[in-house]
């Protein structure tokens, strides 16, 4: 089975992420980028959803320290976010992002999206 992060503030998007795709995907859950850093040290994931806004180290500062460490720099990132601005999208996919999904998402959305990327086991 596939194995997704997601990294998200929010516990409400979390949970909504999580009832998505579990079953699908084994999935973690975690509030911040630190914490993304200390479990990705031990499990590497299939790809990662990462929330945008977030305190301490945002999506895009998160992002830029994946691309830059050699193990990590090739696991997909799709950005979870409010922002609909397209600087922050043009920066997203600069950075690496493989994709925007809109917040608030559709669980069936979310789930088609990453079946589209990484297929499913």
């Amino acid at each position: 089975m596939k194995t997704i992060f997601m990294v998200d503030d929010n516990d409400a998007n979390l949970l909504l992420a999580k009832n998505a795709l579990d079953g699908i995907y084994e999935t973690y859950a975690m509030p911040s980028a630190a914490r993304l850093f200390k479990l990705i040290e031990k499990i590497t994931p299939d790809l990662i959803l990462l929330d945008v806004n977030m305190p301490e180290m945002d999506g895009f500062e998160t992002i830029q320290r994946l691309k830059a460490d050699q193990k990590l720099k090739t696991i997909p990132v799709v950005f979870l976010t409010g922002k609909e601005d397209p600087e922050s999208e043009k920066r997203g996919f600069d950075l690496g992002a493989l994709d925007f999904i809109r917040k608030p998402f559709s669980a069936p959305l979310l789930t088609e999206r990453i079946k589209a990327l990484i297929g499913s086991d």
